[in-house]
């Protein structure tokens, strides 16, 4: 169902997470290369992000449950295992290859106005689309309970208005004046500005929908079934991309402010900004197949990177074999 409400306020926690972990760490809130990285080469600089997402699953089911998602059974067969295990794979090959995903590439990328994620995005989010519409005559595409329109509207109950609403101011206050006037510049820092960037994050997916597989296909309905189609997911380009692009129109990071050859300024927490270097010059092959492939991933499954983590926190038994068939793909 359309979500207008809770949407609007993921995303904007999704825009406060990732422009936060940029001015402050100096870093890309990349979910695929952090995911990869905290498994085969952990460090202080992507190990706390996992754990913060993966935290997030904590106050939703405490506080607002009625926000997990109500997932499709976990793998009950070997088919089943065989598919989840194809599926994860194709998802663990695609974003290594194409360099990214929805967070790295849409959402960070896109309002960094990089020409390579622009690129990315128009590959991926085609292939989702094709994908979602044409397996099985788009009945992969699951209908609304009751038969009443996905666009249909409806809001949040008092309860998770209230959760949602101190949990987005809650981060704003935190990331935009406790943490550059409490936190000094050191690695201490930003591992903890690391965690509550992830934790956030995380708690995004949940408002947004993003972490519901259902939710993500139904936007894919679009043109093809309109009583299937759910628009919700488009108020993150809204709500996520348009402030964090303002943003970086703003700050500028990693660029000289005053023309006279200084150095930028560096991030809050950070000695230096770690921001993508690769160009539209780099783009090859595998680039453009990764991407292509992760976006038949998404638009099979309804889930990239960041909502795989929520859900196999959630689900155990879906989680392993998923992320079994991801890791293998980011060692091919």
């Amino acid at each position: 169902m359309f979500t207008p409400v809770h949407t609007s306020l993921g995303a904007l926690l999704l825009f406060q997470s990732s422009s936060g972990l940029l001015l402050h760490n100096g870093a890309v809130f990349g979910i695929s290369s952090l995911l990869s990285g905290s498994v085969l080469r952990p460090t202080r600089d992507n190990v706390p992000i996992i754990a913060g997402l993966l935290s997030s699953v904590v106050p939703i089911y405490l506080f607002v449950p009625s926000l997990i998602p109500l997932y499709p059974p976990g793998p009950n067969s070997w088919a089943s295992v065989a598919s989840t295990l194809a599926t994860g794979f194709l998802l663990g090959w695609g974003t290594k290859n194409g360099r990214g995903c929805t967070s790295g590439h849409m959402l960070c990328g896109l309002s960094r106005l990089s020409p390579r994620s622009f690129i990315a995005t128009a590959i991926f989010f085609t292939s989702a689309l094709l994908t979602a519409n044409l397996v099985s005559g788009g009945q992969n595409i699951p209908p609304c309970p009751s038969g009443v329109p996905c666009y249909t509207p409806v809001y949040p109950s008092t309860a998770e208005l209230i959760f949602m609403i101190g949990t987005t101011a809650l981060t704003f206050v935190t990331n935009w004046f406790t943490v550059p006037q409490k936190l000094d510049r050191s690695e201490k820092s930003r591992t903890l500005f690391s965690y509550l960037a992830g934790l956030q994050f995380g708690m995004g997916l949940f408002f947004s929908g993003m972490a519901n597989p259902a939710k993500v296909l139904r936007f894919f309905a679009f043109p093809t079934d309109l009583a299937r189609f759910d628009p919700s997911l488009a108020l993150i380009i809204l709500f996520g991309i348009g402030p964090s692009l303002i943003t970086f129109l703003t700050a500028k990071p990693g660029q000289k402010t005053n023309g006279l050859g200084d150095k930028p300024t560096p991030p809050t927490l950070a000695d230096v900004w770690r921001l993508p270097t690769a160009t539209v010059a780099d783009i090859d092959w595998r680039f453009v197949a990764g991407a292509a492939a992760f976006g038949v991933a998404w638009g099979l499954r309804g889930v990239c990177p960041g909502p795989a983590v929520l859900r196999a926190a959630l689900q155990p038994a879906w989680g392993l074999v998923e992320m079994t068939g991801y890791m293998l793909g980011n060692l091919v």
